[in-house]
């Protein structure tokens, strides 16, 4: 599985790079050697926790690389494909140490957060020791090492398949759930709106109608009180008809006297007070119209 670890400006190691065989590998030495500190960096790479002292004295990083070839059936891979990261049968991890404690990780050169790369390291290796956690008493670890042990990977395959494939279905479940509850408010509030328009019954044109009128109605105040005031010249108060009347009758009189010098101003001046007249029907009924009640503005 573990076929290459390299190390680069880690404790004491300034450059290292380790093939691993087929079969068991032991790496023996006696106490100083640096076996704690390949175990330290090869932790590192795991997803450990990152600490700025493991930079060798003087570098501004360490960095600790392994690579894995596994069979295609890897549970490994599951994981990885959950962090969008794909693979062709190799999974390297990389952790990047800088000096000031901040760290990165990458797994197959993609970036990732160490919690990837923690999980990932931990489908691929057990480290056992003292003051190190064990997979054997880990409670999380022990349905899958039943399974190993029970030749069950297969029946936990199908049974993972049908486990997404029902997760899948609850999501599009809840997500036409969603979809069917708007399409009933739209619906609720395409129905509130039909019955709207069908009170308001709309005729043709009636919104240019409409339109005028509530024009005419803002403008409504301005214009009464200039008809009222024209109002007031022909026909009000202070209006000439009746004087004008007056003299008419008095020249209808003097007729009989002077007819020719008579009779045209006679007509003139009753063709005049006709017209005053009808402007005064019309400045009434113009009056009228534009009377209205605010609420229907």
């Amino acid at each position: 599985m573990l076929v290459q670890l390299a190390i680069r400006d880690i404790v004491l190691i300034d450059r290292l790079d380790l093939p691993l065989g087929h079969g068991l590998t032991v790496l023996t030495g006696e106490t100083g050697a640096g076996k704690s500190i390949l175990l330290d960096a090869f932790a590192l790479a795991l997803g450990g926790r990152g600490d700025g002292n493991l930079v060798r004295h003087g570098a501004p990083q360490g960095q600790v690389t392994a690579a894995f070839e596994l069979p295609p059936n890897h549970p490994v891979y599951a994981t990885a494909t959950e962090a969008g990261i794909t693979s062709d049968g190799e999974i390297i991890l990389r952790r990047v140490q800088i000096a000031d404690g901040r760290t990165r990780a990458y797994v197959n050169d993609q970036p990732v957060s160490v919690q990837v790369l923690k999980a990932i390291g931990a489908a691929l290796v057990e480290i056992h020791g003292q003051h190190d956690e064990r997979a054997l008493v880990d409670p999380a670890r022990h349905r899958s090492l039943v399974d190993a042990y029970g030749g069950l990977e297969t029946q936990v395959g199908e049974v993972g398949g049908l486990y997404a494939a029902w997760r899948k279905t609850e999501s599009e479940l809840a997500d036409k759930t969603v979809r069917l509850e708007a399409a009933r408010r739209e619906a609720d509030y395409l129905r509130h709106a039909a019955a709207e328009l069908s009170r308001l019954k709309a005729q043709p044109e009636e919104e240019e109608a409409l339109a005028i009128r509530r024009q005419t109605m803002m403008q409504s105040e301005k214009v009464a009180s200039d008809l009222n005031e024209a109002y007031e010249v022909i026909g009000g108060h202070h209006s000439s008809i009746p004087l004008i009347s007056s003299m008419l009758r008095r020249l209808e009189r003097r007729a009989a006297q002077a007819p020719a010098l008579i009779d045209p101003v006679v007509t003139a001046v009753s063709v005049a007070i006709g017209a005053l007249d009808d402007a005064q029907s019309v400045l009434q009924a113009a009056m009228r119209a534009a009377e209205y009640d605010p609420s229907e503005l």
